[in-house]
């Protein structure tokens, strides 16, 4: 009698307590999604927010690429003595340059460094895009630090370069990683991707296979966009992204928007 009446109350409780029980598993497994996708725009939109201006290009709505940067700076555009070569010269296929500030100071993920490219007024067009390295120079050796106020001296492989930039600045993309970009390439990732300069503009996004050996940001994904808007501002541009993961018949969509710079 009490195993029976014990098998009637516990079938009873069990009725009552698995509602909430289902409902406390589906929050968290709704909020680890959650998190999945936040985590992976945040990521993204960080990469993007040091892309070399002009170079973001969105091949289809699944993929973006741009190139990277790890810092930048004014260029010397008078030498300190005639002939001294620490003025940036765009007559001539220049060797060494001086960045106006000392390298050595900067953060030690951005420091300058033998490798580097440097990249002087891209404006993605033909005759100065980076893609081409058509406005890069690789930084030849270390670059060394010197007078009062201090200034670093750049060596880097002879460049002419095509154009000058208006404000005198030039911006450095680290060896390691001279092109980024992220796709969803159709089996259920989000992955990161690294590619070498010159890179020529891609036709289509990367495949899965191309993939392959890439790390994956997110698992589950079911569908991803990556838009480059037209905005009126020559100085910034928009850049929406949106993710969706999907679990268990669940689904969480997250949408971002990013402004990065234009002004090269």
């Amino acid at each position: 009698m009490v195993i029976v009446i014990m098998g009637v109350v516990g079938g009873m409780v069990a009725v009552f307590m698995r509602n909430p029980i289902e409902a406390y598993l589906a929050s968290g497994r709704r909020a680890g999604l959650t998190d999945v996708a936040d985590t992976t725009l945040r990521r993204v939109s960080r990469d993007l927010r040091v892309a070399l201006p002009n170079s973001i290009r969105t091949p289809a709505a699944q993929c973006i690429e741009f190139i990277p940067t790890k810092t930048g700076g004014r260029y010397r555009t008078e030498e300190l003595v005639a002939g001294d070569n620490t003025s940036l010269d765009f007559s001539t296929a220049d060797t060494a340059f001086n960045l106006l500030g000392s390298n050595s100071a900067l953060p030690a993920d951005q420091r300058i460094a033998a490798g580097d490219l440097v990249v002087v007024y891209n404006l993605d067009v033909a005759g100065a895009t980076a893609y081409a390295n058509d406005n890069t120079a690789t930084v030849s050796g270390a670059p060394v630090v010197a007078g009062t106020p201090p200034e670093t001296s750049i060596p880097i492989s002879a460049k002419k370069f095509p154009l000058a930039s208006a404000s005198n600045r030039f911006h450095v993309v680290p060896a390691a990683e001279p092109v980024v970009g992220y796709a969803c390439p159709g089996d259920g990732t989000l992955r990161r991707y690294v590619r070498n300069l010159p890179y020529p503009a891609p036709a289509a996004c990367p495949t899965a296979a191309a993939l392959a050996a890439s790390p994956s940001l997110a698992r589950n994904v079911t569908a991803c966009s990556f838009v480059a808007a037209a905005v009126d501002l020559q100085r910034n541009a928009l850049i929406s992204l949106s993710v969706q993961i999907t679990d268990s018949a669940e689904t969480v969509s997250l949408q971002s928007e990013v402004h990065v710079s234009s002004t090269p």
